[in-house]
């Protein structure tokens, strides 16, 4: 079987319904990505899931007076159906309380990675609440970062993006009670990355990363490569196959890793990956199947950087499956100065804007504001703002085009070639537009903020050709050129089928079924094509890009 490029974005929590920050981070830039790659033809996959044991998706199930498998299953569900609407296709999505034979290979990992002396027990504070009777870990307990002071959860901060070890954060209290925490003696086990660094720094030199993420990197070395804490007292997740930790959970990181393994070939699953249950030995694992040896391009947030920097090439190294190739980071997408929170119900549901203005406009926007480098501040006036661009550029120019064709061609493709004045520099411009939408669109200069201002350019170009050209249809003598002009114009909207697909695919599928053409083709100068001579047009009844 041959190889294939393997594109991940980071698990999401079922805790709550899909946000915009959700796409606006990994999840709609990870798609463009594989329309792009897979209209190339070139065989890509995108993988991804649900973090259904996420301590966030219990305590969602206590303030609802539900059970955690409910919570994780109900808006697992919603978040699947969201992302189907908003476009995001996934080759494969792991869902841990759903993939049979799961469970099993979690477990057997974990396992593994004991025995191999991996993980190691340690024994250290971890904040207690007596009121609730519960270990706070996780979104169970807040305060002080101990490495920049900002609020933050238990294991990660939301500001510095920093890891802690929740014994260590600055006047820990109990969520759920509000209750100061106090600090008891608590038996886990670690993985410890320190012990890891030449194995890591190796990784690190060997694959390219964002400065934003190089310089995270260099903090960690210089302060010293931390303990992470894969096991915590607790009664949702699954258990600990460890002797002394029965009590425990597994971390919901090294879930990840789990997933991110059973996702590494085309032909791997929970059933693939594990076929004789929870005692297979190493053999048994998704790296000896006929797979994907080259690991992927990861997509993540900057809060997850120590999961995807360290804590996952250490664990898939000592299992001995693919290390990630490289990684595209987003800041954060916030709301009125914050940011966009599950937990904290501090959002704008994915499921609101796709039904109010559509898969195109949320897309179209989310890329053109994507918080790269920077944080970005979402405002439903922008929004409203991309919907109206929409309207007045993309969709007027079409619907000028397909009024003069049924007013001047009958509703067919006129007889004569793309032309028109100034169509040769047209072609010439719309030429260096291809090319450089592929490298927009492209892995090594991916920039799908840069590929949304292209493509508004390409439509730009177009109207003012439109314009210029529409007082040959006045002449006699210029009825030819005035149809060889609008012949030009439906080239360019051929084009737009396959270079617009990738960010706005519900509206280059609409526009392509008006033409009489396949949406999604590659991304170059061959698009530039009118349909044959001749060819019905039927144009859409509402708009075409958004609505």
């Amino acid at each position: 079987m041959s190889a294939s490029l393997w594109i991940t974005a980071t698990p999401t929590t079922p805790n709550g319904e899909l946000h915009v920050g959700h796409l606006a981070g990994p999840y709609v830039a990870a798609d463009v990505l594989r329309r792009f790659l897979k209209a190339d033809g070139l065989p890509v996959r995108l993988t991804g899931g649900l973090a259904d044991h996420e301590s966030a998706v219990e305590l969602c199930a206590l303030g609802q007076g539900r059970k955690a498998a409910e919570v994780a299953d109900g808006y697992g569900e919603a978040i699947t159906v969201d992302w189907r609407r908003a476009g995001v296709e996934f080759d494969q999505l792991v869902r841990p309380n759903q993939d049979k034979g799961y469970r099993a290979f979690v477990t057997s990992l974990f396992r593994r990675l004991h025995a191999d002396g991996v993980l190691v027990p340690r024994t250290r504070l971890l904040p207690y609440c007596g009121p609730c009777e519960r270990a706070l870990y996780g979104k169970y307990v807040k305060g002080g970062c101990p490495s920049c002071g900002a609020q933050a959860d238990g294991n990660l901060c939301q500001t510095c993006a920093r890891p802690n070890d929740c014994g260590d954060l600055l006047a820990p209290v109990c969520v759920l009670c509000g209750t100061p925490a106090v600090l008891r003696q608590c038996r886990r086990l670690y993985l410890p990355l320190e012990a890891h660094r030449k194995e890591l720094t190796d990784f690190w030199d060997s694959v390219a990363m964002p400065p934003r993420l190089a310089a995270f990197r260099d903090g960690l070395l210089h302060d010293g490569l931390p303990d992470v804490a894969v096991s915590h007292p607790a009664q949702w997740g699954i258990e600990v196959p460890v002797e002394g930790f029965a009590d425990q959970r597994i971390a919901p990181a090294v879930e990840e890793v789990a997933s991110y393994l059973l996702s590494t070939g085309p032909e791997s699953g929970p059933e693939s990956g594990l076929k004789g249950g929870p005692d297979n030995g190493p053999e048994s694992g998704p790296e000896n199947g006929e797979e994907s040896a080259r690991g992927p391009l990861q997509f993540f947030g900057i809060d997850r950087a120590v999961l995807h920097l360290a804590v996952l090439p250490t664990l898939v190294a000592a299992y001995g499956g693919p290390l990630p190739t490289g990684f595209q980071v987003n800041e954060y997408y916030r709301l009125d100065g914050r940011k966009l929170s599950t937990t904290r119900r501090h959002a704008v549901w994915a499921l609101d804007v796709l039904t109010d203005a559509g898969s195109d406009t949320l897309r179209r926007h989310v890329l053109s504001d994507r918080p790269e480098g920077r944080p970005a501040e979402f405002e439903l006036d922008g929004l409203d703002r991309t919907r109206d661009h929409l309207h007045t550029s993309w969709n007027q120019w079409l619907s000028r085009l397909f009024a003069a064709l049924r007013e001047d061609c009958a509703g067919v493709t006129p007889e004569e070639a793309p032309g028109g004045t100034g169509w040769d520099l047209l072609a010439e411009r719309l030429d260096f537009s291809a090319r450089e939408l592929r490298s927009s669109y492209g892995v090594s200069g991916f920039a799908p903020r840069r590929a949304v201002a292209l493509l508004d350019e390409v439509v730009r170009l177009a109207d003012d050709f439109h314009l210029v050209n529409a007082p040959e249809r006045d002449r006699a003598a210029g009825r030819s050129a005035y149809r060889a002009a609008l012949a030009a114009e439906l080239a360019v909207a051929c084009a737009l089928t396959a270079w617009a697909w990738p960010v706005m695919p519900e509206g280059a599928g609409r526009l392509a079924a008006a033409l009489g053409v396949t949406a999604g083709g590659p991304v170059t100068s061959a698009a530039l094509a009118a349909p044959a001579p001749g060819v019905r047009l039927v144009p859409p009844t509402g708009p075409v890009f958004g609505f």
